[in-house]
């Protein structure tokens, strides 16, 4: 018994290193521009930010029980459908679909890799188009006759390098109250006061191995300097909103664009934009992160 006792209380320690770990570094690239695999985590204290766990606390590194519970609705195809993409998606082929639709001016945003609204429009225009059946998710089917009618991206078409971002319509929960309202598939944070749009900014995402987590949350804490313990990197001006996951400027995103991505968390690239908000964000005001 004392034994299993002093294993108990180690496993204890260890875990509340782990769970204390903040994270967000930049990733490094593939020379596509897809982000690579985030580094392995089996040493207490090196949790990756998408580890799961259901007791965090503000600035640790576990999603927020909240998160699950609200976050945004993924309208996948009809059960009749086999869909090759669909609403929700995120993947290195959705971003060649985003810019083949984009060649037949049926999108008219940069590609980033996510499947929302947009997306699901322009794929609904073009099988409407086609004479297909328009449920808005690329079957094979439909993925075929767009190869058909578009070339193969070049990468500048893949990975824009002045990529214009514009700002979809807000999630429906960011028109109440004090807002940072997130869009993956725009890629931009609008902070927002009563539904009215103070500010808005271009931002990334965490990788496909670590995704930025979708949902309804409040900022937990903000630190105007700050370094991730996981890979010592600098996170100015934090604002957590799940677990170790932030909006915070990235230096890297600034010099290198989308041709990286963070370990989770939402990185801004215009450092003042972002100090200006930092100003008026309060700890408790909400956080929507939405396709």
């Amino acid at each position: 018994m004392h034994r299993q006792r002093v294993m108990l209380r180690t496993f204890g320690v260890a875990a509340a290193v782990a769970l204390a770990a903040t994270a967000c570094g930049p990733q490094k690239s593939d020379p596509k521009g897809a982000g690579s695999v985030a580094p392995s985590a089996s040493a207490a204290g090196n949790t990756p930010e998408s580890s799961p766990s259901t007791d965090a606390k503000p600035g640790e590194s576990s999603p927020s029980p909240s998160a699950s519970a609200s976050a945004s609705p993924s309208a996948s195809a009809s059960p009749a459908v086999k869909a090759i993409m669909s609403n929700g998606d995120d993947s290195e082929q959705v971003r060649e679909l985003q810019a083949r639709l984009k060649q037949l001016g049926l999108l008219k945003t940069d590609p980033t890799g996510f499947y929302g609204t947009k997306t699901t429009a322009a794929v609904k225009a073009f099988q409407t188009k086609h004479k297909l059946t328009a449920h808005g998710a690329v079957d094979k089917e439909t993925w075929k006759k767009i190869q058909e009618t578009t070339k193969k991206p070049t990468a500048d078409e893949l990975n824009p390098p002045a990529p214009v971002n514009q700002a979809d319509a807000p999630d429906p929960r960011c028109m109440q109250g004090r807002v940072m309202c997130i869009s993956k598939e725009s890629r931009t944070l609008s902070w927002m006061i009563d539904g009215k749009v103070i500010s808005t900014m271009d931002v990334r995402f965490g990788s496909e191995n670590t995704p930025t987590r979708e949902g309804l949350f409040k900022v937990d804490r903000k630190e105007k300097e700050w370094t991730s313990t996981l890979y010592h990197t600098s996170m100015p001006y934090s604002m957590f909103f799940s677990g170790g996951q932030a909006v915070h400027y990235s230096a890297d995103f600034a010099a290198r664009g989308y041709n990286g991505a963070s370990h989770g968390c939402v990185n801004v690239r215009d450092k003042g934009k972002l100090a200006s908000m930092f100003a008026q964000v309060n700890v408790g005001d909400k956080v929507v992160v939405y396709w």
